[in-house]
């Protein structure tokens, strides 16, 4: 994601991250932060104690990534951490569309 993100968000990538915590040390906004720093994160991480985003999704597995048109329709999804190949093709023919 951090790569994707430096790569393409000059020709407008947004990337969003959702953090829904499974234990309570995940839950505390300031070990996000602290976590956040240590990885080099530039882009923003929501904190979904309350699952609202994962629920509003129906995720069911992390990672899942979703992408969201110049429009905000979803379309494209992918659970799980392989395919960057496919998932790159996808960002790059959802950035060449015209909104």
């Amino acid at each position: 994601m951090k790569g994707w993100h430096e790569q393409y968000q000059d020709r407008g990538l947004v990337v969003i991250g959702n953090h829904y915590p499974q234990t309570p040390y995940e839950r505390d906004l300031g070990h996000l932060k602290q976590a956040v720093a240590d990885l080099g994160i530039q882009y923003p991480v929501a904190q979904d104690n309350e699952a609202r985003t994962w629920t509003a999704y129906r995720a069911g597995y992390w990672p899942t990534l979703y992408l969201i048109d110049k429009r905000g329709r979803l379309r494209y999804t992918h659970v799980g951490q392989g395919r960057p190949v496919e998932v790159e093709a996808a960002i790059l023919a959802l950035l060449a569309e015209t909104p």
